[in-house]
Order: structure tokens, then C-alpha cells, then sequence
């Protein structure tokens, strides 16, 4: 198995992190635990989830898969905070009042003493960044957490926080977990160097373009029945555009010509890009994680990384994934 270095840490991953936004919504408990086991049995060693997945409900699954399978140890348990997990104007952010019980309520979940990986799910422009550095030295320091991330945070935001952690003393991010795909190549313009530069992990989330790269869209108004952007609606639907899925067609035929599945190349191109450290692959089924399963072991060819790139030119993008972002404000159509 290859294990790259997170960060500028001395922890060991696999090139592959199980994301777990499905669990619960819509993979059953018992399916959830299962992908668990199976990731963790081929050597997985890296499971992403967020406080406010399925309300909680991913961390519930998480905590009790490990505390019936014994293997807490085997496992970098990363989760996040920021979205709201309550009606209060305190119940979302991050400030130190919400990140100091998102903390011990994710704990609680996750039947675990604590989080290896605690990361801010959005960045805040009005909380100073000195407050949630702050809180998270904190809990740092009290054992609950040991390293710190950001997620779909700009270049300038994760920078500014890495200089004020330098100039206070405070714990230094280690990680982002930016959107990146074949369709939306945004971050190679500037958060990529910035993190090659500073010794920061990326961990990407959407690899597949919520499956647009494997060829599950035909129209950009019609959608699969048990896809997100008919399940879910929204910005996953946003996300749907003519030109991504023209693009999306083009690689299937391209990956046929590989040799290879459109899924499996769409994970394969993420992980094998410049400063990635692991792409999160969210299997809503045990088939699915059996497919990607495979690419732990793969080498992108210089020949398919070329006819990529001619899809779509590095730094571009044909789809918008930043969406989720407030801060974004270009649009693709």
C-alpha cells in the first residue's frame, strides 16, 4: 500500500479517504458499516464525515462501526464544523462558543476521547480568524483534537490563517479540502501552489462531479432518479451544466480508450495530480466502493493525463463546484 504524508505532519494516509455524506442519506446503517469494514479490510485508513451530515447521523454510523469493530485505532477520523446543527444564532459558525460544543458533541457521536482531524467546513468573514484559531489551539491542547483544516476556504483565507498562527503561536492548519474535479480545475491557479509552498495536505472532495464525469447525465434537465441532483436538488443541481456534461461524454470515451471506467478515471486523474494527498471517494453503495477500491493501486500514463488536459485546460473549469462557496462569485453556465 502507498501512504503519503499529510501535510507537514508525521501522519501516514492512503491515496483514497472514504467520504461518508451518504451515510444515512440514503445508504441504510447496515450498509454504511459495512462500506466501513471493507474500506478498512483493503487498507483504507482515512474516513472524512462533518457534523452536519444526516444531522449527525454519519458520525452516529462512524462511531458505532468502530466501537463494535474494535479498530478506532486503525483509523484518522477527520470531521468538520460550521454549518448549523441547531435554531440558535450560536448553533453555526465558527466561533469559539460553536466550535468548543461541536467538538464535544462530535465526540460524543463518534464514541471516540478524540478527533484526528478537525476541520472549519466553510470559512467566516466576519468572526476574526484570531478567535477560531484560538478555540482550536484550545482543544488541541486539552487532547481533543490533534491536527487542524480548513475546507472550500479561497488561497487567501487558508494563507491568512497560517500567517496568524506563525505571528500567535496558535496551531497550524495542516490540510484543505477544496472541490476539484476534471470539470472545475479552479484550485490549480492558486490554492494548490499556495499548499505545495506552506506543506498543506489537500484532500479533494467531488472527484467524480457528482458523477457527471462517469456519464450519469444526458441532459443537463434531466436527471437520474436516485442521483443528488434529483434527490437533493439545489446546488447539486446547479452543479449540472450543458457544457460539463458535454465534457463528461467525451471523457467516458476517453476512458473507455484506456482501458479503464469513467469512475475509476475520474478518482485515478484527482489522485494523481500535483499536491494532492488523497481525493474522498463517497460510495453510496458496497458495489460502488468495491470499484473504486482498484485505484488505490493505479498510475495515470502520461498519454491520458495529455488528452485530459485537452478537455479541459488546467486552471478552468466547464462546471461550477465552488457553489457551495459564498465567496465564489463567478458563475458557470
Amino acid at each position: 500500500m502507498e501512504y503519503r504524508v499529510l501535510g507537514r505532519t508525521g501522519v501516514k494516509v492512503t491515496p483514497l479517504c472514504l467520504g461518508t455524506d451518504n451515510f444515512a442519506n440514503p445508504t441504510p446503517e447496515a450498509e454504511s458499516i459495512e462500506i466501513i469494514n471493507r474500506a478498512l479490510d483493503a487498507g483504507i485508513n482515512l474516513i472524512d464525515t462533518s457534523n452536519s451530515y444526516a444531522k449527525g447521523e454519519s458520525e452516529r454510523i462512524i462511531g458505532r462501526a468502530l466501537a463494535e469493530s474494535g479498530r478506532r485505532h486503525q483509523v484518522v477520523i477527520a470531521t468538520k464544523a460550521h454549518y448549523p446543527t441547531g435554531p440558535g444564532p450560536n448553533d453555526r459558525g465558527n466561533s469559539r462558543l460553536h466550535l468548543m460544543k461541536a467538538c464535544e458533541d462530535s465526540l460524543r457521536r463518534l464514541q471516540t476521547d478524540h478527533i484526528d482531524l478537525y476541520q472549519l467546513h466553510r470559512p467566516v468573514f466576519d468572526i476574526p480568524i484570531e478567535e477560531t484559531l484560538s478555540a482550536l489551539t484550545d482543544l488541541v491542547r486539552q487532547g481533543k483534537v490533534r491536527y487542524i483544516g480548513s475546507s472550500t476556504a479561497p488561497a487567501w483565507k487558508v494563507m491568512e490563517a497560517l500567517m496568524v498562527s506563525e505571528l500567535k503561536g496558535y496551531v497550524r492548519f495542516v490540510s484543505e479540502q477544496p472541490p476539484y474535479n476534471l470539470l472545475d480545475r479552479r484550485i490549480e491557479n492558486e490554492l494548490v501552489p499556495m499548499c505545495q509552498s506552506h506543506g498543506l495536505g489537500i484532500l479533494p472532495w467531488s472527484p467524480l462531479a457528482m458523477g457527471i464525469l462517469a456519464g450519469r447525465y444526458a441532459h443537463a434537465q434531466d436527471y437520474p432518479p436516485d442521483s443528488r441532483a434529483s434527490l437533493r436538488g439545489g446546488i447539486y443541481a446547479e452543479r449540472i451544466t450543458a457544457s460539463g456534461i458535454e465534457v463528461g461524454n467525451k471523457f467516458v470515451r476517453l476512458a473507455e480508450d484506456a482501458n479503464i471506467s469513467p469512475a475509476q478515471l475520474a478518482v485515478l486523474w484527482v489522485k494523481e495530480q500535483p499536491g494532492i494527498t488523497a481525493p474522498l471517494i463517497g460510495p453510496r453503495t458496497i458495489k460502488q466502493l468495491e470499484h473504486f477500491l482498484p485505484v488505490l493501486e493505479m498510475k495515470l500514463n502520461e498519454m491520458t493525463r495529455s488528452a485530459c488536459d485537452e478537455l479541459v485546460p488546467p486552471g478552468s473549469a466547464v462546471a461550477n463546484f465552488h457553489n457551495s462557496a459564498p465567496w465564489m462569485k463567478m458563475r458557470i453556465v
